[in-house]
C-alpha cells in the first residue's frame, strides 16, 4: 500500500475535515489522517488521480495545492487562524510574526513578502481581518463583554478593539452587537475589499 500527503486550500475547520475524509473515502482511498489543510491517503491503486481529487474537492468548495509556495501561504492563513482562535488561552501576548515564523519553520520576511505578492494584502492586514472575523462572531454568541473579547483577541484595550472594528465594518462594535446585519464570512473568505 502507498501512502500519499496531499495539500487542500480552504479546510479551516473540522467540518472541513469531515467532508475531505468523507469523500476521499467514496472515491476509495483509505484516509489514514486529515488535519487542517492536509490528508494522508493510503491506497492500493498503483497513482492517485489528482485530477478526480481535484474536481472532488472543487465542488466542496476546497483547492487541490500542486506548488510549493500556494502551500506556504496555505500554511499561513491557517497559523494565524490558530493564533487568532487560540490567542485568548494563552497568558502572555504573542509577537504574530514570530509565532508564524516557528510555526512554518521559515523566515517570516520570506513568508510576508511570498504572501503580500500572492494574496494583495500583508499579513498583518490579514491577521486584523481575522481578528475582527473572530470579534464578530463573539458578539454574535453574546456571551462575553466588549473587554472580555479585546482581550481574547489580543488587544491591548477596546478602544484598539472598536477603532480597528470600525475602520473594516464601518460599524462599531456595540452598534453591530445591536444589529448584527454585517454578515459574518468563512474564514477561507476574509480578505480586503480594496
Amino acid at each position: 500500500m502507498a501512502t500519499v500527503k496531499i495539500k487542500i486550500k480552504n479546510m479551516v475547520c473540522d467540518r472541513c475535515k469531515r467532508v475531505v475524509a468523507e469523500e476521499l473515502q467514496q472515491l476509495g482511498y483509505t484516509v489514514v489522517q486529515v488535519e487542517l489543510g492536509e490528508a494522508e491517503l493510503s491506497t492500493e491503486k498503483e497513482v492517485i488521480d489528482l485530477e478526480q481529487v481535484r474536481e472532488v474537492l472543487k465542488n466542496n468548495g476546497f483547492e487541490l495545492l500542486d506548488d510549493r509556495k500556494t502551500q506556504l501561504i496555505e500554511k499561513v492563513k491557517l497559523a494565524i487562524i490558530d493564533l487568532v482562535h487560540t490567542v485568548g488561552e494563552q497568558e502572555i501576548q504573542v509577537n504574530t510574526s514570530a509565532y508564524i515564523a516557528a510555526k512554518i519553520g521559515m523566515e517570516y520576511n520570506y513568508l510576508s513578502t511570498l504572501f503580500s505578492s500572492s494574496e494583495g494584502i500583508t499579513i498583518e492586514k490579514y491577521v486584523i481581518l481575522q481578528r475582527i472575523e473572530r470579534a464578530k462572531e463573539l458578539l454574535v454568541y453574546d456571551e462575553l463583554s466588549l473587554k472580555e473579547i479585546a482581550y481574547q483577541l489580543g488587544y491591548s484595550s477596546v478602544a484598539h478593539l472598536s477603532n480597528q472594528f470600525k475602520k473594516v465594518t464601518g460599524l462599531t462594535p456595540s452598534y453591530f452587537k445591536q444589529v448584527k446585519d454585517e454578515r459574518r464570512k468563512t474564514l477561507d473568505k476574509v480578505q480586503d475589499k480594496k
